[in-house]
């Protein structure tokens, strides 16, 4: 499983990161955020293509894990 830590990062860089992750046919990954927006983005590109997301809040981080549907 890859893992894409987009911490830090503002949009819409942590949805291109995870385009890049699809897009070399991953199917199960982890998106590490730290802002709402992100989080929304990134969970909303997923949904998109096809994978499901379960988020976690950890203090101020959200870990992301999808998973091809």
């Amino acid at each position: 499983m890859m893992i894409v830590d987009a911490r830090g990062l503002l949009c819409p860089e942590p949805v291109v990161r995870t385009q890049r992750a699809v897009k070399d046919g991953i199917s199960e990954l982890t998106v590490l955020v730290d802002a709402e927006a992100a989080k929304e983005n990134v969970t909303r590109f997923a949904a998109s293509r096809g994978y499901a997301v379960a988020v976690q809040q950890e203090g101020v981080d959200y870990t992301l894990s999808l998973k091809k549907a």
